[in-house]
């Protein structure tokens, strides 16, 4: 029984095969007004609305299938283009770093270059901590005693100088600025003016007093200040090296003066915006 079913099978797929191959035969020898091409263009013409029509039923779903697809391409495509804008960014800010940095490091090469400065040694370095408070005003930078920095070095920037080294560790430093209360300066004040020791004014440390040692000599507003490099016969030198600009009298009451010594004094430095600096020599003595 099997096998007749399979026999029938077989027959019946050969038979299609002939048919087949007969139609295909006829349809290429007969011309196009044949029965064959009748029954084609017939059956084309029953089956042609239907397919219109059904293309019409699945074109709102065709659309929004490509509707989704290009909402998600386009989302893909503004999430890269997010990205890149990102990374452009943060190139674009890395290369004003680099330049602000760049233009820093420049001053102070300027700085550095006097004559009085020229034997020192330059460790640059970046500001990576700091703390303030009534009394204290210190930075923490990122050079350290494995980099040849000592106590008491001089600490300058492009404007001139922000202070001496207070601490050192293997790999950084604690700076003590201008502005802090243990902090004082000998200092003169250009074309052979009067010297002095600058010290932070308390209670207020954007400002700095000049407590003049000569006195009896009137000193103008606008004046500059460097560091002096004080020294005498025993052996009392100054932490600071000649030279260094420190900043300006900012006001001068002739009366105070004659009466007090002091003078009110703005460093060239902005100490509340420092970000690279320059440890200058080692420092030594006993005094400002």
């Amino acid at each position: 029984m099997y096998r007749k079913q399979v026999r029938r099978r077989r027959a019946t797929l050969v038979l299609l095969v002939v048919a087949c191959l007969v139609m295909i035969s006829t349809s290429f020898s007969e011309g196009d007004d044949g029965p064959l091409h009748s029954a084609q263009n017939g059956v084309g013409s029953i089956l042609t609305p239907l397919q219109e029509g059904a293309d019409r039923a699945l074109k709102p779903f065709r659309d929004l299938v490509n509707w989704f697809d290009e909402t998600f391409d386009a989302r893909g495509e503004n999430e890269q283009l997010k990205e890149e804008n990102q990374e452009l960014r943060d190139e674009l800010t890395k290369a004003q770093e680099r330049y602000e940095e760049g233009l820093e490091r420049k001053k102070i090469t300027d700085v550095t270059a006097a004559e009085e400065l020229a034997s020192l040694e330059r460790i640059d370095a970046t500001v990576i901590g700091r703390s303030a408070s009534a009394w204290t005003q210190t930075l923490q930078v990122d050079k350290g005693r494995r980099d040849g920095v000592s106590v008491d070095d001089a600490v300058v920037t492009g404007d001139g100088l922000v202070g001496r080294v207070a601490s050192v560790t293997g790999g950084s430093s604690r700076v003590a600025l201008l502005t802090d209360q243990e902090t004082a300066v000998t200092a003169r004040v250009l074309k052979r003016g009067p010297l002095g020791v600058v010290g932070a004014e308390v209670g207020d440390p954007d400002d700095l007093i000049l407590e003049l040692i000569e006195g009896g000599e009137e000193v103008d507003p606008g004046s500059e200040l460097v560091t002096s490099g004080f020294a005498n016969e025993e052996g009392l030198r100054s932490r600071y090296p000649a030279g260094i600009p420190i900043g300006e009298i900012r006001e001068s009451d002739p009366g105070e003066q004659a009466l007090q010594q002091r003078v009110h004094v703005k460093p060239f430095a902005d100490l509340d915006r420092i970000v690279h600096v320059a440890v200058l020599g080692r420092g030594s003595g006993d005094s400002g």
